[in-house]
């Protein structure tokens, strides 16, 4: 059963696993480490023994931001983004209870607005993202100074090129 789940997590991020020695390097050059659960290395590991379950329903691979810091870290190169993002369309796909709905909310709405602008327009990404969650003022403040210093603007802007990018999101399955 083990080496099932790592066969099918090397072979759907394109990535090998077995180079991890386990030296908290990439924990230690993690942003987000002290948010998750687990740390980059444990998710590794317990990909490696089989624990499929508790791999797909942890936070730490809805917390990861996918920043590249463990990669550099890491003295095998060993590809933990590669390995986050698989993980967590493996989750989408078994229908796992996401442990951090709202961080999948939020690369929902980014995603959403990337494909239909070409890039992200910051204003729908916000009113997308509360919509998900409910949160309409939370943060509300944050807003309002983003837009009197020209941060959030009013109306999308467009790209050279926005075809090419709806047609390369259209042809990614991830995190829809």
């Amino acid at each position: 059963m083990a080496a099932e789940f790592l066969e099918e997590v090397s072979r759907r991020s394109g990535q090998r696993f077995e180079g991890c020695y386990h030296c908290l390097s990439c924990g230690g050059g993690c942003p987000v480490v002290e948010a998750m659960d687990y740390n980059p290395n444990q998710i590794i590991r317990m990909v490696q023994r089989g624990m499929r379950e508790e791999v797909l329903g942890s936070k730490a691979i809805w917390v990861c931001v996918g920043c590249f810091s463990c990669l550099s870290q890491c003295p095998n190169r060993v590809h933990i983004p590669a390995m986050m993002d698989t993980l967590r369309e493996m989750a989408l796909e078994a229908g796992v209870r996401i442990a951090e709905p709202e961080i999948l909310a939020f690369h929902r709405a980014f995603l959403g607005e990337v494909r239909r602008w070409g890039r992200v327009y910051e204003l729908g990404l916000v009113l997308k993202y509360k919509l998900s969650t409910g949160k309409f003022f939370e943060d509300f403040s944050v807003g309002f100074k983003m837009m009197a210093k020209g941060r959030l603007q009013l109306l999308p802007s467009r790209i050279k090129g926005e075809e090419e990018i709806k047609r390369i999101m259209n042809g990614t399955r991830r995190l829809r």
